[in-house]
């Protein structure tokens, strides 16, 4: 079955940085978009970037635009988020996600927390 495992999460001061990773299992990884969500305390969880399934088309949140990379590498079945010039409002659980079909999947999350 579908499982995606991310990491590399942790504890950062403001300005710092940080790369997500997510292993992903279970099916033909190179023909599905991938997508980071996240979720804070009290809040929805959000869209913050989104791969297409050959990586030539990037999408991210306004909020994270200019700091935050997604990339993947299809070999290895591995998608990243290079997260730079971290915020205090950056910090949330961070999920991997896909859609098969009509088949969501979505990894068990990895806490960064963004503080001095």
């Amino acid at each position: 079955q579908v499982q995606l495992v991310e990491s590399g999460g942790g504890l950062v001061q403001p300005g710092g940085s940080l790369r997500l990773s997510c292993a992903a299992s279970g099916f033909t990884f190179s023909l599905y978009a991938m997508s980071w969500y996240r979720q804070a305390p009290g809040k929805e969880r959000e869209l913050v970037a989104r791969i297409s399934s050959g990586g030539g088309v990037k999408n991210y949140a306004d909020s994270v635009k200019g700091r935050f990379t997604i990339s993947r590498d299809s070999v290895k079945s591995m998608v990243y988020l290079q997260m730079n010039s971290l915020k205090p409002e950056d910090t949330a659980v961070y999920y991997c996600y896909v859609l098969i079909r009509r088949d969501a999947s979505w990894g068990q999350g990895t806490q960064v927390t963004v503080s001095s």
